[in-house]
């Protein structure tokens, strides 16, 4: 395993003919995908992004605004970007990440093939008057439940969640505090893959997502909640490399 910087190579495959780089949610670490490598094929890596302050990066400081998460990201992704055809996927918070990249991949002529967006409001939906960050601890767990009922395991582990909620609080700062500027549409199509009860992706947020490309904007609903991409994961995956592979079915 690669272990560098930002990027996680779980199974190296540096002859495979292209890569994917995931962007995992606000709380999440690289290991969210770490089951991807061995779903997608031997032809495709999957490159995953560690942010500071959890899992193997937890003794560094976190980081809490998109400018300087951004920054260090596009340094590192730049000369992957100009190997080989790549494609950029993010879930919920990471999927404005995954956005942002696109955007400045693309201004440097290094823009990739495809943009997957999961579970995330395109920037004309993204909201301006949520402050999750500053609220207590049980606000917040409160908040995670929302999204996903699955989550009262993790509100029963109270070491866990003295672990995880300070990671957490800090992602919606950064995403909290996010104000997505122009937003030049991009040259690569976007996948959009949405939960049918996900509170946070409407299906009209999820198919505003086509005013932010010149290509092809398909979405895809799959039962579940905002955490679909976890419990659907082999449909998730199986749409992505189809989408990778330029035979995106709907």
């Amino acid at each position: 395993m690669w272990t560098d910087g930002y990027l996680r190579f779980y199974q190296p495959r540096p002859q495979a003919s292209r890569l994917l780089i995931c962007f995992p949610h606000a709380g999440g670490g690289a290991s969210a995908f770490r089951a991807w490598p061995f779903l997608l094929g031997d032809d495709t890596e999957v490159a995953i992004a560690q942010y500071p302050g959890r899992e193997d990066r937890f003794g560094e400081p976190r980081v809490e605004d998109m400018d300087t998460l951004l920054a260090e990201l596009l340094a590192e992704a730049l000369p992957h970007a100009g190997r080989r055809p790549f494609c950029l996927l993010g879930h919920s918070m990471g999927g404005a990440v995954a956005h942002e990249l696109a955007m400045r991949l693309t201004s440097r002529g290094a823009g990739p093939r495809r943009l997957v967006i999961s579970g995330r409001q395109p920037p004309s939906h993204h909201p301006l008057n949520s402050t999750i960050h500053q609220s207590s601890d049980s606000k917040l767990l409160a908040e995670l439940l929302r999204l996903s009922p699955d989550n009262e395991a993790l509100a029963q582990e109270s070491e866990l969640v003295t672990l995880l909620l300070p990671v957490v609080r800090a992602d919606y700062r950064l995403i909290e505090r996010y104000r997505p500027g122009d937003c030049p549409r991009l040259d690569c199509p976007i996948t959009v893959l949405a939960g049918e009860q996900d509170p946070e992706l409407s299906p009209e947020a999820a198919h505003a997502w086509s005013a932010y490309t010149h290509g092809d904007c398909r979405v895809h609903f799959f039962p579940g909640d905002h955490f679909f991409i976890a419990s659907q994961r082999a449909r998730v995956v199986a749409t992505v490399r189809q989408a990778m592979l330029g035979e995106e079915r709907i």
